[in-house]
Formats: C-alpha cells, structure tokens, sequence
C-alpha cells in the first residue's frame, strides 16, 4: 500500500495537471466548493420564495423543490447533460455538467435549510420589525435573515459533506474527480483493486468527517450561545 500511495500520490490528488485538466481530489474539492457557493444564493431566494406570501410565486417554488429533491440526483445529471447542449447550441464539458447538476440539487435542498431556518425563529423578531415601520423585504433584510444565516451554519457545512460525496457520480459523464482516477489507477495496478478503493473510501472519509465535526464544533458552539442569551 505505501508503494501505491508513494507511485501515484500526486495523480491522485492533482490528475494530469500542469499537462492536462486539473482532477483527483484536488478537482472533487474544487468541484464541491463551487457549486455550494453557486447554489447558496439560489437556494436563498427558492427558500424565500417557498415563505413568500405570494402564492403566485410560492406553490411553483414549491413544486420544483419537492421535484428535484424527489429525484436522484443521477437523474438531474442525465437531465443536465442532454438539456444544456440544446439550450446552449454545443456540448457542454463534463466540469460544466456536473457542476450545473450540483447547483439545482443543493440549491433546492439549501432552499430547504432557508425556509427551516427563517420559520424556527421567534415570530415576535418579524412582528417587533413590522412594528417599527419596516416592510416585508427590508425586515428579512435587516432582521431576519442576519439570525437565520448564523443558524445555518452547521446545516451548511453538512451540505457540503454531502456535496462532496456527490461529486463521486460525475465519474458516470467521465468527469476526472477523486473516483474516476482512483478507478483509472486500479486498471493500472491491476491487482491492488482492495488498496486502491480502501485509499479512496479513507480519503473520502477523512475529510467528510473533518468537516462534519467542524459542523458539530458550530452547533454545539451555536447552542452555549443561545444558553447565554437565555440566561
């Protein structure tokens, strides 16, 4: 196993780069940051819209997240990969499908976290607002959001466990992540199949569970704040 590691260390991390596209797990982690950055802000205004007293606006919101979120997500990349080519007049590369596929499927769920964040807070926090003349946009502005958002924070890092887990099916569209080249060192090795998925599933869960304790670390931290407050 350290031979392994020793021989194909820096592919597995970077891929082929500087001679060819970035991949490995440098691409996965890449790949998992951006789409929750990109998804973030649609995910704030499909969780919005789900709390709009518009119905207009809210029971479509509403149809498409219980849509997509009713979907396996393997579904959405197919759905990506054949529509955006005919949105877009040329094929789109694998990076920009998967990446597409990502920010529809966590934005809906993000929309989830926003709405459930937004509702937990006391009622008396919107109605103090309204009271003192603020409309309906500037108090989710000014006082609601601001909560909500720090709320969130532990839900967010769960979320880009999940995206970072997620990011493995983009070996299906031949997208170079983590387990895409793990697979292309194992028709290599041949024989060392055990040790190849073993480093992958280790690294896979090194870093999910690194991050999954850092959301621990905020709940946990978001809780002795609200002790104090109560206190």
């Amino acid at each position: 196993m350290l031979e392994l590691i020793q021989n194909y260390w820096v592919y597995f991390l970077i891929g082929q780069y500087p001679n060819g596209p970035l991949g490995g797990l440098a691409l996965t982690v890449s790949l998992a940051a951006l789409g929750l950055a990109l998804s973030l802000p649609l995910g704030l205004l499909l969780g919005l819209a789900r709390l709009s007293p518009w119905r207009a606006l809210r029971w479509p919101v509403t149809a498409l997240v219980h849509l997509v979120r009713g979907t396996p997500l393997l579904l959405v990349i197919f759905w990506t990969y054949f529509f955006l080519p005919s949105v877009t007049g040329h094929k789109t590369g694998q990076f920009g499908t998967m990446l597409a596929a990502l920010v529809l499927f966590d934005a809906v769920h993000l929309a989830e976290i926003v709405r459930a964040g937004v509702a937990g807070l006391p009622a008396g926090q919107a109605e103090a607002a309204r009271s003192l003349g603020l409309g309906y946009a500037a108090t989710l502005r000014w006082v609601v959001l601001p909560q909500a958002l720090r709320h969130m924070l532990p839900s967010l890092v769960n979320q880009f466990v999940s995206t970072i887990k997620e990011t493995s099916l983009g070996y299906i569209i031949g997208l170079t992540e983590a387990a895409f080249i793990a697979s292309q060192i194992n028709v290599q090795v041949l024989t060392k199949s055990t040790e190849v998925y073993f480093l992958l599933g280790l690294t896979y869960f090194i870093l999910c569970f690194g991050l999954s304790r850092c959301a621990f670390w905020l709940e946990q931290r978001e809780g002795g704040a609200k002790k104090g407050c109560a206190a």
